[in-house]
């Protein structure tokens, strides 16, 4: 039990302080005798004076508990509408279907395919160091015997290898190129069916080059051909066009585009391969997708050496060439030094493929205006290609060091190549990562560089023509934009075309991603009608 302290003395009367009484030390006697009437009035003001503080203080914390509390619920009622806006807005969408299927024009199939078989069985492998012109000159011989009208009637150069066909029209002013190439990579491993054999089984065409590109080589020029055979004048110039070296990144291509320039012709759009019509594009997203490259990421091959005190790996000592290469390439595993960022390219990709998406994917694409910084944060967790659209990427691929198992290497190297990205493009890229290799003590030369493309535009006339084209040949199919992270022929026709599109009007599925460059590359001649009537109606849609 707690006991009150006894009165002073002195005693406090009816008129004093309690508390005087409980710390006599600590104020002045107001006893009878020492009254003052001007220190109690002072003393009781005083102490008046801090509750006042005391309870003003408790208020002012109170206001801003309030506030805070007023702008948090704020927030939660508006991040609330917002989410609940964006969900109405996604049920209003309708889900579509992408269902596409190749017109079954057997009788045009089998035709096609036969062509194509022809041109796959001939072998025009082409890598830098062994390139053959008489092979080439050979694939021409056959081209011509497959598609004579075109070599009748359309204006021929043949540079080196390299094929060059122009079908006059009425109008000079805005001419197009279609264009494709004609060499294949080397075919290594086991195959189903000879890499050169262009069998012809399970509904596919077999044989290296199938996919990758002799089936749009094949498509143009059956296009024209069949186009010159009712007598049909373009109303714009043609340009056909196939480089023998675009799978080594030479200088076949390059010499076409120099013939052009020397003949002063800037084409108003260039179709090369790249793209295609993708079955199932992103995870969540279901059928056949007109995936049409509008530009190029820049590319450059780099090496990365360390060096040091070799010597016997009994003894080893710390900080060797091989380890520290090791720490460096897994610095940049963990922690990527590439801003991530949605290019409007991107964006509107996931637009026009949001309304097939699942319901997850369709709520994040339709609602970019909300979700972009979000998804953009997530997809490199989501998909590697994903990752790839947003930001410069590297990838280590070659290691060298001893040739002894027990023997330290004085120097040790690694290679990567890197992809660029328009907002952290190729000189910018090339620091950052020079800069994280000198901290590991690592010296960097670069091998092969060459920086993005220009991207067309994707709300420009000539874009919106290829999208109507594609929807007018596959049923209604959007022409989706889409970022190339490889390289075609197309990069160098950037500084004579505005207009540069990558599209292969043909089905791509999952067995012939896994076979372009690979073992079992064919392409199911089904959809080889479609892509045939794809050129025919880009070369009809010119004004």
């Amino acid at each position: 039990m707690a006991v009150l302290p006894a009165e002073s003395e002195a005693g406090a009367d009816s008129a004093g302080c309690y508390d005087c009484a409980l710390y006599p030390a600590s104020f002045p006697d107001l006893s009878d005798e020492h009254d003052d009437p001007a220190l109690r009035r002072a003393f009781h003001s005083a102490g008046m004076g801090g509750i006042q503080k005391e309870k003003s203080r408790q208020k002012g914390e109170i206001i801003i508990m309030r506030i805070f509390l007023t702008i948090l619920i704020t927030v939660f009622l508006v991040l609330a509408a917002l989410l609940i806006a964006a969900l109405i807005h996604t049920l209003c969408i309708p889900k579509k279907f992408s269902d596409y299927k190749p017109n079954p024009d057997k009788k045009r199939a089998e035709t096609y395919a036969g062509k194509l078989s022809r041109m796959v069985a001939y072998d025009t492998t082409s890598h830098q160091g062994m390139h053959d012109r008489e092979k080439f000159l050979g694939f021409h011989r056959l081209l011509e015997e497959l598609f004579p009208l075109v070599h009748q009637k359309l204006e021929k150069t043949e540079i080196e290898g390299n094929l060059l066909f122009k079908w006059e029209g009425r109008n000079h002013d805005r001419p197009i190129v279609l264009m494709s190439h004609q060499d294949v990579v080397p075919a290594e491993g086991e195959w189903i069916h000879d890499p050169f054999s262009g069998d012809i089984a399970d509904g596919k065409v077999w044989g290296r080059g199938a996919s990758d590109t002799k089936c749009s080589v094949m498509g143009f020029f059956q296009a024209a051909e069949e186009l010159l055979a009712e007598g049909y004048v373009p109303e714009q110039d043609i340009y056909l066009s196939s480089s023998c070296t675009e799978e080594w990144a030479g200088d076949g291509c390059p010499k076409l585009v120099e013939e052009l320039k020397r003949r002063g012709v800037r084409p108003y759009l260039v179709c090369d391969e790249g793209g295609g019509i993708i079955t199932d594009p992103i995870g969540g997203i279901k059928g056949n997708f007109a995936m049409v490259g509008v530009f190029e990421k820049g590319k450059a091959d780099v090496q990365f050496t360390a060096k040091g005190n070799g010597g016997h790996a009994s003894a080893p000592s710390p900080g060797s060439p091989i380890a520290r290469l090791a720490a460096f390439e897994n610095s940049v595993e963990k922690h990527n030094p590439f801003r991530v960022k949605m290019l409007p390219e991107v964006s509107a990709m996931f637009r026009t493929l949001g309304p097939y998406a699942n319901f997850g994917l369709r709520y994040l694409f339709e609602n970019l205006w909300l979700f972009q910084g979000l998804l953009t944060r997530l997809m490199p967790a989501i998909s590697a290609q994903g990752a790839a659209m947003l930001r410069t990427t590297i990838a280590f691929t070659m290691q060298s060091g001893s040739d002894a198992v027990n023997v330290i290497p004085q120097e040790a190297s690694v290679s990567a190549n890197m992809r660029f990205i328009p907002h952290q493009g190729m000189e910018e890229s090339l620091e950052i990562i020079r800069k994280r290799a000198e901290k590991y003590g690592l010296s960097m030369s670069v091998l092969y560089q060459s920086d993005y493309t220009k991207p067309i535009d994707i709300h420009g006339d000539a874009f919106r023509m290829v999208q109507d084209v594609i929807a007018q040949t596959f049923d209604g199919m959007a022409g989706n934009p889409y970022v190339m992270t490889g390289a075609t022929d197309a990069r160098f026709y950037q500084e004579i075309c505005d207009n540069v599109i990558r599209f292969a009007p043909v089905i791509y599925g999952p067995e012939q991603m896994r076979g372009m460059h690979g073992v079992n590359e064919n392409i199911e001649y089904s959809c080889l009608p479609g892509c045939v009537d794809f050129y025919k109606n880009l070369i009809r849609a010119q004004k």
